[in-house]
C-alpha cells in the first residue's frame, strides 16, 4: 500500500464540509467518501468551526491590524532613497549621461 502526499484543503473546503457535518443530512463516512478526506478530519474541522462561531457574532467591533512595520521607519528609508536619488541624477547629469536635471 503506498502513502498518499500530505494534502493542503482550501479554508472554503474545510467550511463546506464542516457545514455540510454540521447539518448531519449524511453520516460522517458519506462526507469522508463525498470529499475524500478522512472522517476524524471532518470532525476536527466541525469542532474548529463551531468553536470559532462566536467570534463572528462578537459585538466589539473590528479589530484594526496592527501594522507589521514601523511607519517612521519607512518615512526614514523614503527619504534616504529621495536623497540618494537626487544625487545620482545630480551625478550623472554633470557627467553628461542624463540631458540635464529634471527640475
Amino acid at each position: 500500500m503506498t502513502r498518499r502526499l500530505r494534502r493542503n484543503h482550501s479554508p472554503a473546503l474545510k467550511a463546506k464540509v464542516a457545514l455540510a457535518a454540521i447539518r448531519g443530512e449524511q453520516t460522517l463516512s458519506e462526507l469522508a467518501q463525498q470529499f475524500d478526506v478522512h472522517p476524524n478530519q471532518i470532525k476536527q474541522w466541525k469542532e474548529q468551526l463551531l468553536a470559532g462561531i462566536p467570534e463572528v457574532f462578537d459585538s466589539g467591533g473590528k479589530k484594526t491590524a496592527v501594522p507589521e512595520c514601523d511607519v517612521t521607519v519607512l518615512h526614514a528609508k523614503i527619504g534616504q532613497l529621495t536623497l540618494e536619488n537626487d544625487f545620482l541624477e545630480g551625478a550623472l547629469s554633470k557627467a553628461g549621461l542624463l540631458p540635464s536635471a529634471r527640475r
